[in-house]
């Protein structure tokens, strides 16, 4: 255990599956729009931000697996319709894999867009009018990793903490597979340029990767969800309870949450809505696109939560997801990702809208898997 953070609940066998509602949206087309569709292109892992017009959402994904040149769109009118591709820098057709996009505020007010895009070195674009004109992609430090940066926290003081992680192979120029490892880098410029990476987790046997981080309602706690790579093991969680200086050790969460690429909003009434692509060792939507819902003290006390949602089927194994996910006002979620939606087709991007209060009813009618 870390110096400075407060102790879990000790560690306990954490079930396989899950026991709470499953609520099924997949067949419910009039939630969904189609972001883009290229025949015979994979277009896949998109992110997005929210712009504080709050009506305003820009997407990045790559034209690929993982990898391919970076695409990006913008909705005016919260993700109902959306634009053209967008003119991009050159070198953003040499992205090597993942891109992310976050909004940061540095000391003096000034905002910008950053978008990340991983192996080595990690590489930054950065954007001064909200998505209209970018730098092209310069390298951050000299360093590397996988699926940069997947989640970015404003801390307390006003700097920003990033978390990515990385197998051995990209942290350093030709760097050899090993063990799994989670990093953390810090800014304190409003995100322009960043300190050298530090592991905050770590695991013997579990392959811990792709953190979500979500901030507890209180403000005094973050907690960060891991994909388990080696598929043996559920979920695991971290907590921080001094903004990311110290860190607990890795514990198991419940089936209900395990899942890949964790991303997460608070809804108006205080509940948690979690989206994620299904990797649940005994769940009958496993490799599905899947939500879940609960408070955070489910997370913080390992509990299964409230309901989960499939929102859309996938068709070909576990090749789906890494979401954006965005709170409209008016609490509407807007969720947005890839998947093999049309069995046979390559894989396009789709968001779906919901209400929690819209499913509530549903998940009391619902039946356990």
């Amino acid at each position: 255990m870390a110096p400075g953070v407060a102790a879990p609940e000790a560690s306990s066998p954490q079930p396989r599956g899950y026991s709470i509602p499953l609520v099924d949206l997949a067949g419910e087309t009039h939630r969904q729009v189609v972001v883009d569709r290229e025949p015979g292109q994979y277009l896949g892992h998109p992110t997005t931000v929210l712009l504080e017009d709050q009506k305003t959402i820009i997407i990045v994904y790559p034209k690929g697996h993982g990898r391919g040149a970076i695409v990006m769109r913008r909705s005016s009118d919260g993700g109902l319709t959306w634009s053209d591709r967008l003119p991009t820098p050159d070198n953003w057709a040499t992205s090597k894999e993942t891109p992310t996009i976050h909004r940061v505020v540095d000391p003096k007010g000034v905002k910008r867009l950053i978008l990340f895009s991983g192996l080595y070195p990690i590489r930054m674009a950065v954007s001064q009018s909200d998505g209209h004109a970018w730098t092209p992609l310069e390298p951050i430090g000299d360093f590397g990793g996988i699926v940069t940066m997947s989640a970015v926290e404003r801390l307390r003081d006003g700097r920003y903490l990033a978390l990515f992680h990385d197998d051995g192979r990209f942290i350093a120029d030709r760097g050899e597979r090993s063990s799994f490892k989670v990093y953390r880098t810090l800014s304190k410029d409003g995100g322009l340029t960043w300190s050298a990476p530090r592991v905050i987790a770590t695991h013997p046997t579990a392959h811990l990767c792709e953190p979500g981080m979500v901030r507890s309602p209180d403000g005094k706690q973050l907690a960060v969800l891991l994909r388990e790579n080696s598929r043996k093991q559920n979920s695991h969680v971290i907590y921080s309870d001094d903004e990311g200086a110290t860190w607990s050790e890795p514990l198991e969460l419940p089936g209900a949450l395990t899942g890949d690429r964790h991303v997460g909003r608070y809804a108006p009434d205080g509940r948690l809505f979690m989206t994620f692509r299904d990797t649940t060792l005994e769940s009958p939507t496993r490799g599905d696109w899947v939500g879940w819902v609960g408070v955070y003290d489910d997370i913080r006390h390992r509990r299964e939560g409230q309901y989960r949602v499939r929102l859309m089927d996938n068709h070909k194994g576990g090749d789906c997801c890494y979401p954006g996910l965005e709170l409209l006002p008016g609490g509407a979620f807007v969720t947005t990702t890839y998947g093999h939606w049309v069995e046979g087709e390559q894989p396009f991007i789709v968001s779906v809208r919901l209400k929690l209060e819209e499913l509530d009813a549903r998940a009391k009618r619902a039946r356990t898997p």
